[in-house]
């Protein structure tokens, strides 16, 4: 791939996300961003005309006082996007929706009609809920076990995508002078009877220009990893180190291979938060600054969530992390993440406090420093192969401001970054293949092998 170029997608986070306890008190921000549409509207054209490649709008539908600001107060992913794709051209739109309390078809049915009101810009990032206690407002008592939850999403996005293929591209002639307006032939039931799901079909709506939605996909356990390898063609995952994410890139890259995909029409990209200053010196003193205005206690309920919102406050700060009561609670949350702090703090015979000040100061970026220091950085990852994109974290409206007008440039110069959009469809962005329709496939094999028989 001698042309590959870095793609970008960008969070945006209204009044701040996990971490960022104060985000809202800044002047540029107004209080009520995370439900105010031409707050959106105006980010989102912001970050077209930097030539972003899509907005990425997070979401979960659990909540508890100790969640953070934007999390308490925000519009649902796909009503806002529909918002956003009347209001721009070719920025993608890619909303959060767990399979674990959706039915397919309405997935399905929503984001094909962003797909088409967007012209092809839609794009599904697939969850499973870490949140457990999102099953009590779904008429559930416990939450999905990790088997069943990605059982669930495996055949989730296969019923969709077989869905999303219930019309041939030429299933519509509405020719008015023959009065023809479509080709019942051209339309097919899906009949779907799996574990989980029983789907008839054939959904009511025609292929967009881009043919499906993009599937993303943010997983970090085995089950995680699996999904995203199997389905993925954006892999959302944290910006941990670079030899670590050097390491999570070949494993996806691998196990997609494994799969018999195309491990160059997967694009992983680690969340971005950039802080940027004259010189290096300034920026770390800026990020250090941001951290220390935390509050000890908030940041101590925040560090909960992993643990299905555990209340830590309960134990000694001082006294040995309480292992056996943190994995328990975490066991059918953010079990990978929940598990992972809990070795460490075992293995290092850290206190509460000091798991909370090191979970704290590991979730900071690697991406710190002057323009000049970010734009290395950046190539050095994508270079290296830790990286294909990244998804930049939006809060502060300067930060976009200046990242576009002192980063980018930076990477324009280098040939590693587009100065203007090479298509209007998401997947046109992203370098990604427009999925060849299952059922127009088997009908050209069928007439390839009658037009062979009847030479023969």
């Amino acid at each position: 791939m001698g042309d590959r170029q870095l793609k970008f997608g960008a969070a945006i986070v209204g009044v701040g996300g996990p971490g960022q306890q104060n985000t809202w008190l800044s002047p540029e921000i107004p209080g009520d961003a995370s439900v105010d549409i031409d707050w959106y509207i105006a980010r989102a054209r912001q970050l077209e005309e930097a030539r972003f490649d899509f907005v990425f709008i997070v979401d979960s539908q659990f909540i508890t006082p100790d969640s953070p600001p934007h999390y308490l107060n925000r519009l649902e992913p796909l009503t806002l996007l529909s918002a956003l794709a009347v209001t721009t051209t070719n920025i993608g739109l890619v909303g959060t929706i767990t399979t674990s309390y959706n039915s397919p078809f309405n997935v399905a049915r929503r984001l094909a009609s962003l797909d088409l009101i967007s012209h092809g810009r839609a794009g599904w990032n697939v969850v499973t809920s870490g949140d457990a206690g999102t099953a009590g407002n779904y008429s559930r008592d416990e939450h999905f076990d990790y088997p069943t939850r990605y059982g669930r999403a495996h055949e989730h996005v296969a019923v969709a995508r077989g869905l999303w293929d219930s019309y041939e591209d030429d299933a519509f002639p509405r020719d008015k002078e023959a009065g023809v307006f479509f080709d019942p032939s051209r339309q097919h039931r899906l009949d779907h009877r799996g574990e989980h799901f029983q789907v008839v079909g054939p959904l009511n709506l025609q292929r967009s220009p881009q043919g499906q939605p993009v599937i993303f996909q943010a997983g970090d356990s085995e089950d995680g990893r699996n999904l995203g390898a199997a389905v993925g063609e954006g892999i959302f995952t944290i910006a941990r180190s670079f030899e670590q994410n050097q390491a999570f890139y070949r494993d996806i890259k691998d196990r997609a291979a494994a799969k018999g995909r195309d491990p160059d029409a997967i694009v992983i990209m680690p969340g971005l938060t950039v802080r940027l200053g004259a010189t290096d010196e300034e920026a770390w003193e800026a990020e250090e600054a941001i951290h220390a205005a935390r509050d000890f206690d908030k940041t101590l309920a925040e560090f909960g969530r992993p643990f299905g919102w555990h209340d830590f406050s309960q134990y000694d700060l001082d006294a040995p992390f309480p292992a056996e009561a943190a994995l328990a609670a975490g066991a059918s949350s953010f079990r990978t993440q929940a598990e992972g702090i809990t070795r460490l703090a075992s293995e290092r015979g850290l206190t509460l406090r000091e798991t909370v000040i090191h979970f704290e100061r590991s979730m900071r970026s690697p991406f710190v420093g002057s323009p000049r220091t970010v734009a290395d950085e950046i190539e050095r990852w994508f270079t290296g192969g830790a990286a294909d994109g990244f998804i930049i974290h939006v809060t502060v409206p300067s930060e976009v401001t200046r990242f576009a007008a002192d980063v980018l440039p930076l990477l324009r110069e280098r040939g590693l970054f587009r100065t203007e959009y090479e298509a209007t469809t998401l997947r046109g962005n992203l370098g990604l293949p427009i999925p060849a329709n299952v059922h127009t496939v088997a009908r050209e094999l069928d007439e390839e092998r009658e037009r062979s028989l009847s030479l023969g």
